[in-house]
């Protein structure tokens, strides 16, 4: 499955891209109430690039706990993605996911079975677990922004 998994984790950005394509920024930018707004779902998919490279390197330096995300989305929240070009949010993403598969397709079979506690979890993770992890919080962000875009255009 680690292929299958590394797949989805690699096409993340250009699912993104064609869902976006033809969209203007004005409903890029556009908010449903208080959830965040298509532009800033991408925005946090690509905050959050730093934690799980961080994640990979963790299990891969046989640390016994994963390092902590953090949970109020600060970054996301201070980036205002929203006064950002899309374009911009989407290259960063680009640029951080083929960081994150590089080193999950560079790893050797000795570390395969390596894992680290996740510090919410209380579960000890491998790298399969990691990147099926990752690929599942893409697919939500995903959904979200299709839910958006569907409402707002």
């Amino acid at each position: 499955m680690y292929p299958n998994v590394l797949e989805r984790l690699r096409g993340t950005p250009a699912r993104i891209e064609y869902l976006i394509q033809d969209m203007v920024e004005g409903d890029l930018t556009s908010r449903d109430a208080d959830r965040w707004s298509i532009q800033e779902n991408i925005g946090h998919v690509a905050d959050l690039e730093v934690t799980w490279i961080g994640r990979v390197d963790d299990i891969l330096a046989g640390k016994e706990r994963l390092r902590d995300a953090d949970l109020s989305n600060r970054k996301t929240h201070d980036a205002n993605h929203n006064t950002n070009d899309s374009n911009v949010i989407l290259a960063s993403l680009r640029e951080l996911r083929a960081e994150l598969v590089g080193r999950l397709e560079a790893v050797g079979v000795e570390d395969v079975e390596r894992s680290a506690l996740h510090p919410r979890l209380g579960q000890p993770m491998r790298l399969i677990d990691l990147a099926f992890f990752v690929a599942e919080h893409d697919d939500h962000h995903l959904a979200e922004i299709n839910r958006l875009k569907n409402l707002f255009c």
